[in-house]
């Protein structure tokens, strides 16, 4: 069996080359993953996230199964967290590895192939530990892969020449030096003796003399040991670097050589594929993490039904914002959201830090979290791939220099439409709140408009609640060009608190106030009975 394309993400070479020539590659940027948070969460050293975003339905399905394999069986996570490290240092040394030929480059060789075997054990141990528990194509493909390679002959050969070999070399504690001096005793030449299989020892004349061993106790010197290099110049301490590397290639210089073809041959035919597998680990890892501590929260996750695309589907029960729900104490308030037929797009309107970023964010956390194969914060939901995902959040880095914050703002919602289609999701958070009400009302209406006739699924949470009022017009202007509806949620409260809870019905921006007015004992009622009391 031979792995020479194999992926833990990728189902097989076809899904893995379509991924790569963005064929099936969605639309989500580093800055769309790092507005929803998700950059953060999963802070990713072997790559960006935005990589690992797919539209293809058999690799979403295929990650599923191999995510579920991690979460049902702990000690899968505990072999893939001891396996990332010494894949590792194999790339570190392959960054640093000089071809030059010499001692130190046969023994960078030597530790790469220890690390290669220990990786190769380490995922044989791991993965037959949990092989009657694995359901997913990925890690059973995997496990029987390493099995047949570390019960292979060759590998046994491989195992005992790596140990014949590291014995000679570690065995290695010194070397005997043999120094011609000119007339005025500076040293000419030099040679090695021999190779030693003991340290050297500091002495004095008068301790080998009183004891009258020097035949028997050859390791110990006549004088005291100094710290090679001491008081020598650079060049100095660099040519006798060489001397010494060039006496021990001399010694084992066919062995070493033909070592080193043996490790090349191995680590391109048999285990060079594990290198390619660390980015994919790595978003594995993280992901089970994030998994695991939201099961820890007591939070629902779903494995989402993927409709077709084309249905531009997303309907989600009991879905929650999991940054959110990490950060607080108790259980998350929970939304039900459809994009359906009656409302492809949303105005989402309510008081302020009433749940309306939380809930944006939480639509496109969802989303994104299916399009890398994971299951989803939400207790059930079906959601078709989406070809973009396109946020519109507010920035601190706003380029207000030439343009202003409200031409900063509309220059991004131009990109938007450059790029938008009917199959992708446009999330917008308090967008145009840089001008006045009646011009960002304007400018809201004539940007839903757009969206509508481009058809894509789209939130805009505002605090425009105005906007409400002029959607029945919108809808009747976009209508005669194919555009989809809009309709409106809201961010509830109860007896003047936020319920963060969002429904489906007509804002009713009077109530908001009336509500905080209450709370504040700033009421009609409540100012005048102060004044009330206050005249007595």
């Amino acid at each position: 069996m031979e792995l020479t394309h194999f992926s833990l993400i990728y189902p097989n070479e076809a899904a893995l080359e379509a991924h790569y020539s963005s064929k099936d590659r969605p639309n989500i940027s580093d800055f769309v993953t790092e507005e929803l948070g998700l950059a953060s969460v999963f802070n990713l050293k072997n790559g960006a996230l935005s990589e690992f975003f797919t539209m293809d339905p058999a690799v979403i399905k295929y990650r599923t199964e191999t995510f579920n394999d991690i979460l049902n069986n702990p000690g899968l996570i505990k072999t893939l967290n001891s396996l990332l490290p010494i894949l590792g240092d194999i790339l570190e040394l392959r960054r640093l590895e000089n071809d030059s030929g010499d001692t130190n480059d046969y023994l960078s060789s030597l530790t790469e192939i220890e690390l290669y075997i220990s990786s190769v054990d380490t995922l044989d141990d791991g993965l037959n530990a949990v092989r009657s528990g694995l359901r997913g194509e990925a890690f059973i493909k995997l496990c029987d892969y390493i099995s047949e390679l570390a019960e292979s002959d060759y590998y046994s050969e491989l195992n005992e020449r790596l140990c014949e070999l590291t014995k000679r070399v570690r065995e290695i504690k010194s070397v005997t030096v043999g120094v011609n001096l000119d007339a005025q005793l500076r040293p000419a030449e030099a040679g090695v003796l021999s190779i030693n299989p003991e340290a050297f020892r500091s002495g004095d004349v008068l301790e080998k003399i009183l004891r009258l061993n020097f035949k028997d106790d050859e390791y110990t010197c006549i004088a005291s040991l100094v710290p090679f290099g001491k008081k020598e110049s650079e060049n100095q301490k660099a040519a006798l670097s060489r001397a010494f590397n060039t006496a021990i290639n001399d010694v084992y210089k066919s062995s070493l050589r033909s070592w080193k073809k043996i490790i090349q041959q191995y680590v391109l035919e048999k285990t060079d594929f594990l290198l390619g597998l660390v980015p994919e680990i790595e978003f594995l890892i993280k992901g089970v993490r994030l998994m695991q501590a939201l099961e820890a929260k007591g939070c629902s996750l779903c494995t989402p039904e993927i409709a077709p695309i084309g249905d531009c589907a997303f309907r989600a029960r009991g879905l929650y914002n999991p940054q959110v729900a990490l950060k607080i104490t108790g259980s998350s308030v929970t939304n039900d959201i459809d994009f359906d037929e009656n409302a492809r797009i949303y105005v989402l309107s309510g008081p302020n830090r009433g749940g309306k970023s939380v809930i944006t964010c939480a639509i496109g956390i969802a989303q994104a979290m299916m399009q890398l194969g994971m299951p989803v914060p939400a207790e059930e939901a079906v959601i078709s791939p989406a070809d973009a995902i396109f946020t519109h959040f507010p920035t601190g880095a706003d380029d207000t220099i030439d343009k202003g914050r409200l031409g900063e703002e509309c220059a991004r919602l131009c990109e938007i439409f450059e790029q938008v289609t009917e199959h992708s999701l446009v999330l917008l958070d308090e967008s145009l709140s840089s001008t006045g009400s009646y011009e960002a009302s304007y400018i809201a209406a004539e940007v839903l408009s757009g969206f509508s006739v481009a058809g894509c699924r789209t939130l805009f949470s505002t605090h425009l609640h105005e906007l409400a009022a002029i959607i029945p017009e919108i809808n009747e202007k976009t209508a005669n060009e194919g555009g989809k509806p809009i309709d409106t949620l809201v961010a509830g409260m109860n007896e003047g608190q936020r319920s963060f809870k969002i429904y489906r019905a007509k804002p009713d921006g009077k109530s908001y106030a009336r509500d905080i007015a209450d709370k504040f004992g700033l009421s009609y009622d409540s100012i005048m009975s102060k004044i009330a009391k206050n005249k007595k």
